[in-house]
């Protein structure tokens, strides 16, 4: 899967159009799962450079280099932007259905063995459920923080001004498109994280890094509060050298304090989404975090 620098549209949370919102023909194939004729969206023919991005929250799906003329009428791509989409079989009992990752809105449908491209994959996407960002639109940076139970990280991380995304999933382990359930069995070798898109105009890594050791106890290893186990472990994991020196000089600050730090720096692999029902959930039900709260330290 395409791993690079993403590009957003706006401000957001990861659910920034409610359903209200939608045209009603929006709602007929976002929500409702339904599918626009071929050869009438406006993407199947389109050929400009930059990122195809989810019509209700704007998370990043596709690059322009992705994308290819299958002939079919709608949109074809032959890969994702890694973690950005979720397949499962559809309802008539054949097919795989492609979803938003971050949000659950229908795309579309993946077929296989087709030959069309190397990568012998085509995403088959409905142009209704996209947005286009030109590859000159603003650019963005990405961050990845565990520390424990990733609803509580996601709560302070996504009222940041400047972060544009959050997603929790699950990241720093050995299996892959792991589920709630099976990370929680403590096998996978997973850490529940959460996945940060952000404009470092408005905000920089280290503000965030330091937040991120600012709302929960970086000296606990392999627990948070009463949830206990390596999922649950005080983790950044860096994407680049610049990261890796933030996260590291925070680290030696905080001993230099007199923490025991346990929380590990390591590189960045890849990230996991959790399931529909696991995102904004603090959004959702509302409440606070049980074991993330903030207190300055720096």
């Amino acid at each position: 899967m395409v791993t690079a620098a993403l590009y957003v549209l706006t401000a957001r949370t990861e659910v920034s159009m409610p359903d209200d919102k939608l045209t009603p023909e929006e709602v007929r194939v976002i929500v409702q799962k339904g599918t626009e004729l071929p050869f009438s969206g406006q993407y199947h023919a389109f050929t400009e450079k930059g990122t195809y991005a989810c019509k209700r929250c704007g998370a990043p799906l596709y690059l322009s280099a992705a994308k290819f003329d299958s002939g079919c009428g709608w949109p074809s791509f032959d890969e994702e932007i890694a973690g950005a989409v979720r397949r499962q079989g559809d309802k008539d009992g054949q097919r795989t259905e492609i979803l938003c990752a971050a949000c659950g809105a229908h795309l579309g449908h993946v077929f296989l063995g087709e030959g069309f491209t190397a990568k012998d994959t085509r995403h088959c996407v409905n142009s209704i459920s996209m947005n286009f960002i030109p590859a000159d639109a603003r650019k963005t940076e990405t961050a990845i923080f565990a520390s424990g139970c990733f609803w509580g990280t996601q709560y302070h991380l996504q009222r940041v001004k400047g972060v544009l995304t959050t997603t929790v999933g699950f990241s720093g382990g050995h299996t892959t498109r792991p589920g709630y359930y099976e990370v929680a069995g403590g096998n996978t070798g997973h850490a529940e994280a959460v996945r940060v898109v952000f404009d470092p105009t408005v905000v920089t890594y280290a503000e965030l890094a330091r937040l991120f050791f600012e709302t929960h106890d970086f000296t606990q290893v392999n627990r948070q509060g009463p949830d206990i186990g390596t999922q649950y472990r005080s983790e950044i994991f860096f994407n680049d050298e610049s990261q890796r020196r933030v996260a590291e000089e925070l680290v030696e600050a905080l001993r230099a304090k007199g923490f025991q730090v346990a929380t590990r720096v390591t590189a960045a692999g890849e990230f996991w989404p959790a399931e529909d029902d696991h995102q904004n959930y603090y959004v959702k039900k509302g409440g606070s975090p049980y074991c993330h709260v903030y207190r300055k330290i720096f």
